[in-house]
């Protein structure tokens, strides 16, 4: 169903139809619009949105990548995303990366493609540059920073000072012997938290120990593995962790062992996501502004689209939640 068929069923100009459809109907006569959007109503008719967007030269929507929609930070990211977008008369195109920079370019393209107006991107861990000069259209990084000299914004927290602070809680709660387990991908964030952490054991004067260290993803599996691998190669009396989920595997495995957390080994997540203070114990985590970093990008993402003038880069506090498992 056409404009041209609606008009031919109302029996009026497909420029009345359109002004009628845009709310742009003050000269027409209620019996005429009355008419029109029956007809519209009855026949299902949808409006042809690319067409529209090509003569207005917007489309009032953006894409957002996430590498993993299944991680609870993610998806309250993309919620933080979404209310904001709507608040602004955005509409919003989810598309899951599964942290692989090939699907991340894919996605780019495929954004530009469907001609939405921007483009949030949370990136991958193993991400390079070659996925930003693959945008043609304003973007933000939301939460993962990728050294680039591509005019972005960017949307992050102090991730160093953050596991500072966590490292620190341990150290004052008596750990004299402190593991860390992050991911050892390329992205900012995750070499932020391991200088935090390694800032925070070198001024407390604990020796410090390569061997206390394990990075490999910010997943449950690596949590679990990581905990296991240090309990073999050294003693532990605290892990920090750099995310919940990590937190959350290697609680699992220290549990298993018959290791009593926070008793004998205390244990802090990164980001605070959903779950956390349900966990058995309740975890000590640092907390992220998660919803009001979806917020913020799409606030800055929609100054860009309009051109406007602004800081393109924007760091949020964290803050420390104390909980039971320290």
């Amino acid at each position: 169903m056409t404009i041209k068929e609606i008009a031919e069923l109302a029996g009026v100009s497909t420029a009345t139809v359109s002004k009628i459809l845009n709310g742009k109907d003050k000269d027409i006569s209620e019996a005429t619009r009355k008419n029109v959007l029956d007809i519209v109503e009855r026949e299902g008719y949808i409006p042809n949105g690319i067409a529209k967007s090509l003569r207005i030269k917007n489309t009032k929507t953006i894409g957002i990548i996430m590498p993993d929609v299944m991680n609870l930070f993610f998806s309250e990211l993309a919620r933080g995303v979404e209310d904001a977008a709507e608040k602004k008369g955005y509409s919003v195109i989810l598309c899951n990366s599964d942290n692989k920079e090939s699907k991340e370019e894919k996605y780019i393209q495929i954004l530009q493609e469907k001609m939405v107006d921007g483009i949030i991107l949370t990136a991958s861990e193993n991400s390079v540059k070659r996925s930003l000069r693959r945008r043609k259209i304003p973007m933000v990084l939301l939460d993962r920073d990728i050294s680039t000299d591509e005019k972005v914004g960017r949307i992050t927290v102090d991730n160093e000072e953050g596991t500072y602070n966590a490292t620190k809680l341990l150290i004052e709660k008596g750990c004299k012997n402190i593991g860390f387990i992050s991911s050892n991908k390329t992205t900012k964030s995750s070499a932020q938290r391991l200088q935090g952490y390694e800032n925070a054991i070198l001024e407390s004067k604990i020796n410090f120990d390569k061997n206390k260290i394990f990075l490999q993803n910010y997943t449950i599996e690596t949590g679990y593995k990581g905990t296991v691998s240090l309990l073999e190669k050294t003693n532990i009396d605290g892990i920090c962790c750099g995310n919940d989920l990590i937190a959350i595997g290697a609680i699992k495995a220290l549990k298993e062992r018959g290791i009593k957390v926070p008793q004998d080994v205390k244990v802090i997540g990164f980001d605070d996501i959903s779950i956390s203070k349900y966990m058995d114990p309740p975890l000590t985590t640092i907390r992220q502004p998660i919803y009001e970093m979806g917020e913020e990008a799409v606030g800055m993402l929609i100054d860009v689209i309009n051109n406007k003038e602004m800081e393109m880069s924007k760091v949020l506090k964290t803050e420390l939640i104390v909980r039971e498992t320290t």
